[in-house]
């Protein structure tokens, strides 16, 4: 192994995980994810030399984010039908713990998590990449704005909107919203 090799290694490995999740949310799918990983990967390899002195996390990101944007360009019609169901499609499950035993409470804190995930599956991609790299990652404003290659005031602007719809949705899909307070103040 080079010397090189090992110099990336270490720079790009711990992202690994972070480089995933963003390609899993923008592209809605674990293969297409993993191959988008892949790929940027490879590139990230590639053009190593270029990155200096500068934090390689969101650097990686952004070749991450440029080879996701790339493959739902070739294959826009298919990228838009793909459906992500982050709890079905990745078998997880929430943490087991001893507030956590109750089955009814276990059953809520599923179907909120569904609800935001949804939710946050709905938003267009430019939001929903912020709201990714920012809320599930815990990105600096300015590192997202390097990743997607906008100005920062874009970032902060995106991020309150997607906010915004966010909370829209999930409030219009709560139980006991306005909705159920106004029907009963007509009856």
């Amino acid at each position: 192994m080079t010397d090189r090799t090992r110099q990336f290694e270490a720079a790009a490995l711990p992202h690994l995980d972070a480089a995933w999740n963003l390609a899993r949310w923008l592209l809605r799918d674990d293969q297409l994810a993993d191959d988008a990983v892949q790929e940027a990967y490879l590139r990230a390899f590639r053009f190593f030399d270029g990155l200096r002195g500068e934090s390689a996390r969101p650097w990686l990101l952004g070749i991450v984010r440029n080879a996701c944007y790339d493959w739902m360009r070739q294959n826009r019609q298919l990228a838009d039908q793909l459906e992500f169901d982050e709890l079905r499609d990745s078998g997880a499950m929430p943490p087991a713990s001893a507030e956590c035993a109750d089955p009814a409470r276990q059953w809520e804190q599923r179907a909120q998590g569904e609800r935001i995930n949804a939710a946050i599956d709905a938003l267009p991609a430019a939001y929903r990449e912020v709201i990714v790299l920012r809320e599930l990652e815990e990105m600096r404003y300015e590192d997202i704005a390097r990743i997607a290659g906008v100005p920062l005031g874009t970032v902060m602007s995106r991020l309150s909107r997607a906010r915004a719809l966010l909370r829209e949705s999930l409030r219009g899909e709560r139980p006991g919203d306005g909705t159920e307070r106004t029907q009963h103040a007509n009856s």
